[in-house]
This record gives C-alpha cells, sequence and structure tokens, in this order.
C-alpha cells in the first residue's frame, strides 16, 4: 500500500516506521511549504498535520479520489462539512480523536459505565487528562469524545474545563513532562468512588491504529470510525 503522509512531526515519523514494517511504503511526507503533491500515488493519505491545514488537506484528497485516515484535532468546527464533501465526492473518510485500540475500547467501556451510573445520581462524574507539555489543544481530542460518550448515554448536556455544574461534566488538563496521554473518569459519591483509567505508555499504539485503520478502508466508500474497524458497532 502506498502512504501519504500529511504533517510529519513525531507523530508522522512513528506512523512511517510502523507502516514500513508492515510492508507499506511512504510515497510522500506534505509539510508546511510542500508546494506539489502527487494524489495519483497515493493508496491512501494519513493525516496528522495542524488544526489550521487539516481541512484543506482532507478535501484535496477527497477531490482527488484519495481516501483519508486523519487523527488531526482542534479542527471539528468543520467536521460536518467535510462529511458532506466525502459523500458528495464518493470519498473515503475516518476520523478518530484517538487510533489507539485500547483507547477505542476505553470509550466503549466509558459509554457503557455512563449508561449502567445514569441512574445514579448521586455519583457525580469528573474527568482528568494529562499529556507532554508540547500538546496544542486543552481538552485533549480524547477528552472531548468521553465526554460526549457520557453525555450520549446520560442526563449530563455538556463538558467545560476546570468547571462543574449540575449538569456539566467538569475536565482538568494538565500538561507536564513527556506524558503521551493519561484519561481518567471519576464518580463519585459521598461513599465511595468508582474510576476507570486509560494509560498509554508511549505513541506507538496511536500510530498503529492509524496504519490498521488505512488498510482496512480500502476498497471502502463513505465516513466510517474505529467502531467500525474494530467491529465494535
Amino acid at each position: 500500500m502506498n502512504i501519504a503522509l500529511f504533517g510529519y512531526g513525531k507523530m508522522g515519523k512513528m506512523i512511517e516506521q510502523i507502516a514500513q514494517e508492515r510492508g507499506h511504503t511512504i510515497v510522500a511526507k506534505i509539510d508546511v511549504g510542500t508546494a506539489n503533491v502527487d494524489y495519483g500515488a497515493m493508496d491512501v493519505a494519513i493525516d496528522f498535520s495542524t488544526p489550521d491545514a487539516a481541512f484543506e488537506n482532507i478535501t484535496n484528497c477527497f477531490k482527488n479520489g484519495v481516501p483519508v485516515i486523519c487523527g488531526t484535532t482542534g479542527w471539528l468546527s468543520q467536521y460536518e462539512e467535510a462529511m458532506e464533501l466525502c459523500k458528495e465526492d464518493k470519498g473515503a473518510f475516518i476520523y478518530a480523536s484517538n487510533f489507539s485500540l485500547g483507547v477505542n475500547i476505553f470509550f466503549e467501556l466509558n459509554a457503557h459505565l455512563a449508561k449502567m451510573m445514569s441512574q445514579l445520581e448521586q455519583y457525580k462524574v469528573s474527568m482528568e487528562e494529562i499529556h507532554h507539555t508540547q500538546k496544542l489543544d486543552a481538552p485533549s481530542g480524547t477528552a472531548i469524545t468521553l465526554a460526549e460518550g457520557i453525555i450520549g448515554n446520560s442526563s449530563y448536556r455538556d463538558w467545560k474545563l476546570d468547571t462543574a455544574g449540575d449538569k456539566t461534566i467538569p475536565i482538568t488538563s494538565i500538561r507536564e513532562g513527556m506524558v503521551p496521554g493519561t484519561h481518567s473518569i471519576c464518580y463519585e459519591s459521598d461513599v465511595d468512588s468508582i474510576e476507570i483509567k486509560h494509560t498509554a505508555h508511549n505513541r506507538q499504539g496511536f500510530a498503529l491504529g492509524a496504519v490498521i485503520a488505512a488498510e482496512w478502508i480500502q476498497g471502502k466508500t463513505g465516513v466510517f470510525t474505529m467502531k467500525d474497524v474494530l467491529n465494535l458497532s
């Protein structure tokens, strides 16, 4: 499979290594200032670029018949528009706030727990996410996905950074050291606490999941998620 990398930072380099180990070829490394892009050489594009570049990268691929795997966060105000353009161009697209296989199982566990806890109003939920100091967005895209999983399965209506409310999930974002990513969700009452937590030990899980998604999307048309890739739907 011929893979183009949009964004060649730490994640791009790790995806390159894992893709090559799995027998794939990196045919392009497109970063800020890249002038000429040969879409005809690509079987799939993997985008870990920047919030400002992601939408244009994605839609240019759709126009040129290239499936897209996108892990860039911070651009989701344009996600609905991207989905519509994907359908118009008969493209193929997977966006995930986190491609780690373990995290996507954690998403399902989170939603199931939220559904179980929804009838127990004595428990109040809170979230914490910890990442390295170079991470640009807060809260993380993974934390937002987790919050949406709770909102979709409970009476909570929204989330806010460091702000609790009757129907608001408070999210604490911590930036320290070189932490790849830790996410915890706590339900607390006067008598006890229930906590679930996912800790990434390195970035390899994110990169591997993106490559697996790229392998899975070959020959498909439509907008998908990691639930489809992992058959969790």
